[in-house]
C-alpha cells in the first residue's frame, strides 16, 4: 500500500467533520481532531483559498463546506451508474466468502434483482438478474419492507389478506409479517430461512443513497447444507460490510434518523 501524505490527510479530515456538523470554528476543529492550532489555521485557510470551504457570513471564524465540494459532487452523481457500482461491490463479497451474492430493488410487493455474482462452489443457488419474487418471502425483500412507512406496508398487505406461499417456510400473514419486520428494523439485517427455497438461507442488509434513505438490498444467499451457526454470523456481518460499501459509494454519510 502506497504511503499515505499526512497533509492530505488532515485535510480531508477537517472536512469529513462537516458530514455532521453544518458549520464549525478553528477552535473546534482543534479539539476535534487533537491538531495543532497553527496546522489546522493552514489547512483551513488552503480549503477555503480553494473554495472547499468557505467563512460563515456574519461570523468570520466560523467555515462551512464551500461550493467545489458541490460542484465534485454533482460531477460525481452525473458518471454514478447504480448497478455497475452494485456489481463491483457484489464481486468482492462473494470473492470473500465464495457464495452468490445479489443486490436487489423494491418493486411493489416483489423484488427486483438487479446485480448478481455466483457462488464458486459446484452446488450454488439458481437465479437471474431481472427475476422478481415476493418481497415477504426473501431477506433481500424483507429488509427492504423494513423501511417502509407503515401506510405504504399496509396498501402493500392489507390485513387479513393471505400472502402467497413459495415453500411451507414462507410467512403467510401480514401480522406475523409486520412483526417480523420489527425485528428486521431492530437487527439490521433480515434472514430468508428456506423460504423461497427449501434448500437455501439468507442474509440481507439495506444499501442507502445520498439522501438516507434504504433504496436497495444485498443479499448472500447460500445452500442450507452449507449453512452453519458460525458461517450464519461470518456472514452477516459480510453482508453488512458490502451493503455499508455500496451505500458509501452511493454517497451514503451513515447518519439515520
Amino acid at each position: 500500500m502506497a504511503r499515505a501524505v499526512p497533509a492530505v490527510s488532515r485535510a480531508l479530515d477537517i472536512l469529513e467533520l462537516f458530514l455532521t456538523d453544518d458549520t464549525l470554528s478553528a477552535p473546534e476543529i482543534t479539539a476535534r481532531l487533537g491538531l495543532p492550532r497553527t496546522t489546522v489555521h493552514e489547512l483551513v485557510n488552503t480549503l477555503v483559498d480553494r473554495d472547499y470551504l468557505t467563512a460563515e457570513a456574519g461570523a468570520p471564524t466560523r467555515y462551512r463546506l464551500g461550493i467545489r465540494l458541490f460542484q465534485l459532487g454533482g460531477h460525481f452523481a452525473d458518471r454514478l451508474d447504480f448497478t455497475r457500482e452494485a456489481q463491483e461491490v457484489a464481486a468482492e463479497i462473494a470473492a470473500a466468502c465464495g457464495e452468490t451474492v445479489h443486490v436487489a430493488l423494491l418493486d411493489g410487493s416483489d423484488v427486483v434483482y438487479v446485480a448478481k455474482v455466483d457462488s464458486t462452489h459446484p452446488v450454488r443457488m439458481v437465479s437471474a438478474v431481472g427475476r422478481r419474487l415476493p418481497a415477504h418471502c426473501t431477506a433481500v425483500g424483507k429488509v427492504l419492507l423494513s423501511a417502509l412507512p407503515p401506510e405504504a406496508f399496509e396498501a402493500r398487505y392489507p390485513p387479513g389478506r393471505a400472502l402467497p406461499a413459495m415453500t411451507a417456510a414462507s410467512i403467510t400473514s401480514p401480522a406475523r409479517l409486520a412483526e417480523v419486520l420489527a425485528e428486521v428494523r431492530e437487527a439490521g439485517v433480515a434472514y430468508d430461512d428456506c423460504e423461497s427455497n427449501e434448500a437455501v438461507r439468507c442474509v440481507a442488509a439495506g444499501v442507502y443513497d445520498a439522501s438516507g434513505q434504504m433504496i436497495a438490498g444485498m443479499s448472500i444467499s447460500v445452500p442450507t447444507m452449507r449453512w452453519t451457526d458460525q458461517r450464519r454470523a461470518e456472514w452477516t456481518e459480510l453482508v453488512r460490510r458490502g451493503a455499508a460499501t455500496l451505500s458509501r459509494r452511493l454517497g451514503d454519510r451513515g447518519v439515520r434518523s
